[in-house]
């Protein structure tokens, strides 16, 4: 096989096992508070909102360690060692328990911080400047289909109930467990890429010389130079439309998932971290807003995000004459 038809393989593997696995997470999100008002046990007290408040919350602390993880271990096991632990968190609701739950919430979150700066890596490493759009949209395409097998299985599993017996949950959840862990098992069959001879000319690569080969610098100088990055004018209102993605989806990753794996690998935890902090107090306060509340929040909030898109996109552009969008 070509080195191409290898890491074109490496990113379908990549999609297929990020379909599946959030085939049965995202299910699981979206049935779980319904599923918990349908369990009678005084053993059980937990709240899948303020479980989807500690699980944002830890991970927009955890994906400050994320990086060195991954250093460690490996893209790979990564996100195979963090499927596990997402596969976990579905399995808890076989037979639920407070302190099992809030457990398995914490660790999801790590997990997570540890799955998504993985699944950036391997999209760039497998990626070159002529495919990386292409190799985007081949994997944000393929994990999109989770949403539609998801609510298509609890469609036909839960269809014409009107409450949820024990034997429902758990057959549903013991059928996602088993599909999450089959997603966690797909990331083995991503092959190593072969490597290619660096650019002779810096300006051929989309990412600057002083930060394309990750080895040359430092983790420490990579962060200053995030932090740096994130306190500028465009990315303050920046800030604004990632900070409504997370209260607008929990899936905070879909808005700006093709456009991250250019840049540094600190900068994406800080805009992952942005969105898993609006998404914790989201999840917090839907425990205590009313419904339209929170939709007014959210109304307001998106509307000034995209405002704030136009007002970042004309700066660019009055700025940089020469920008193309057909080179993105």
């Amino acid at each position: 096989m070509s080195p191409e038809g290898k890491t074109l393989l490496n990113i379908i593997i990549l999609g297929l096992g990020f379909m599946v696995m959030f085939t049965a997470f995202g299910t699981c999100g979206n049935i779980e508070q319904t599923v918990i008002k349908s369990f009678n046990s005084t053993e059980f007290h937990g709240s899948g909102y303020t479980s989807m408040a500690i699980i944002y919350a830890v991970f927009s602390a955890s994906n400050l360690i994320a990086p060195s993880v991954i250093a460690v271990i490996g893209p790979q096991l990564s996100l195979f060692f963090s499927g596990l632990v997402y596969s976990g968190y579905i399995a808890v609701f076989i037979h639920p328990y407070t302190s099992s739950f809030y457990t398995l919430s914490v660790l999801l979150g790590i997990a997570a911080a540890v799955l998504w700066t993985a699944q950036g890596n391997l999209l760039t490493i497998n990626s070159k400047d002529s495919t990386i759009g292409r190799n985007s949209g081949i994997f944000w395409a393929l994990m999109q289909f989770s949403l539609f097998f998801g609510n298509l299985y609890i469609f036909f599993a839960w269809r014409g109930k009107s409450h949820i017996t024990n034997k429902d949950r758990q057959t549903v959840f013991i059928s996602l467990t088993v599909i999450s862990l089959v997603g966690s098992f797909l990331f083995f069959l991503i092959q190593r890429p072969d490597p290619e001879p660096a650019p002779t000319d810096a300006s051929e690569s989309l990412l600057p010389a002083d930060i394309s080969d990750s080895s040359s610098i430092s983790y420490l100088i990579s962060t200053e130079r995030s932090i740096q990055l994130a306190v500028t004018k465009e990315m303050l209102l920046l800030s604004i439309p990632f900070a409504y993605s997370g209260k607008f989806s929990p899936s905070k990753e879909n808005l700006c998932g093709c456009s991250m794996c250019f840049w540094p690998m600190t900068f994406q935890r800080f805009l992952l971290s942005l969105q898993s902090i609006t998404a914790a107090v989201a999840f917090f306060y839907s425990n205590y807003l009313l419904l339209h509340w929170q939709l007014l929040i959210m109304v307001l909030v998106g509307f000034l995000g995209t405002i704030t898109f136009f007002v970042v996109e004309r700066g660019v552009i009055s700025s940089r004459q020469d920008s193309d969008y057909d080179g993105i």
